[in-house]
């Protein structure tokens, strides 16, 4: 076990500096960090450093092929990774860096070759979290970090869903309070004349075409999976899922409502996970526990991950979640929740 250290941000903002270089000193010698981004906390090592990022898979129980994704606080330090850079990236970076978005390109090696998983290219993002930035700034170092929890669970969207997870497995968390967007970076390959989403996330497709035209979708995210080897997080491996088995229910508020009265009729305790339009015109039944969502999209987004992480064994038997439009950030939505699911029925 290890002694994790947390820096509490939120409620010592006038020593926020000094705690910031104290995290950054445990990257410099090679340690494990846990730290807030814009859409996830991320677990943080040094990414040029392979001992050291070896220690994010031995906390995590994260597959070795699984690539993860350095991050970077100027265009300047991201360049200094790549090779072959197609002329929409600076039109893409311009828009929407520091943000949610991950550049797939050519690696040149300086990062370890258990961040890119032994593949070529490499992922790389500039968050736009100021704790994020202020850390990669002190330790100086491109920092490499999936999502701060044990592989396959729920991203964290809090400190306190990294210490539930990974509390004894890493040298510390800076706890920078809830994160924003709630679902991770949008992950596209630029190594094309045409960018490919890998992974939906923050940035939406519509907002991407609006910059650079034309734009792909690889067709291992619309079946939810691949057998190759996966070119980005969350591409080949079961992520996101709940404590409790979770079924998305796909039709109205009327079809939720339906399999509700059938669980309990089996005697079953239900979960429910949805927006409060849709809880607020279901039954209350007494062993029916809800948790809200939110109202748009963009609530569901933010929302979504602390909602699967707050239904556990001993207090519901099934957790029903029901489903949204793919468009705009839906189709980040849908993508994390068909792969947390173990069971998708339609009306």
């Amino acid at each position: 076990m290890i002694d994790t250290r947390r820096w509490n941000i939120v409620k010592n903002i006038n020593k926020s500096n000094e705690m910031i270089q104290e995290a950054a000193n445990y990257l410099i010698i090679g340690d494990t960090v846990a730290f807030p981004t814009e859409t996830v906390y991320g677990l943080g090592a040094d990414a040029t450093n392979k001992n050291a990022v070896a220690k994010i898979f031995q906390a995590k129980g994260r597959p070795q092929d699984n690539p993860l994704i350095a991050h970077v606080a100027t265009k300047e330090q991201l360049l200094n990774l790549v090779t072959n850079v197609p002329d929409y990236v600076d039109r893409l970076i311009e828009t929407f860096s520091p943000g949610p978005i991950t550049y797939v390109l050519p690696s040149n090696g300086v990062c370890a070759e258990n961040v890119t998983a032994g593949l070529s290219t490499i992922g790389v993002r500039i968050p736009s979290h100021p704790v994020a930035l202020a850390l990669i700034k002190a330790c100086g170092l491109p920092i490499a970090a999936p999502s701060a929890n044990i592989s396959g669970k729920p991203s964290p969207t809090t400190a306190d869903h990294v210490w539930e997870d990974l509390s004894g497995r890493i040298a510390g968390v800076v706890d920078g309070g809830p994160t924003g967007v709630g679902v991770e970076s949008t992950v596209i390959d630029c190594t094309q004349d045409i960018p490919v989403i890998l992974r939906p996330g923050g940035i939406t497709l519509e907002e991407l075409e609006v910059v650079v035209g034309k734009v792909l979708i690889d067709p291992a995210f619309e079946k939810g999976e691949t057998k190759e080897k996966p070119k980005a997080p969350g591409m080949k491996y079961k992520h996101y899922a709940p404590e409790v088995p979770m079924w998305l229910i796909d039709g109205d508020f009327k079809h939720m409502q339906q399999v509700i009265n059938n669980l309990i009729a089996d005697g079953k305790s239900v979960g429910v996970l949805a927006n409060r339009n849709t809880l607020e015109r279901l039954s209350s039944e007494e062993k029916v526990y809800a948790h809200s969502l939110g109202e748009s999209l963009e609530d569901v987004a933010a929302n979504l991950y602390d909602g699967l992480r707050s239904f556990k064994y001993g207090e519901v038997d099934i957790i029903l979640c029901e489903t949204y439009q793919e468009i705009g950030i839906g189709q980040a939505i849908m993508n994390r929740l068909k792969k947390a699911a173990s069971k998708l029925i339609h009306e």
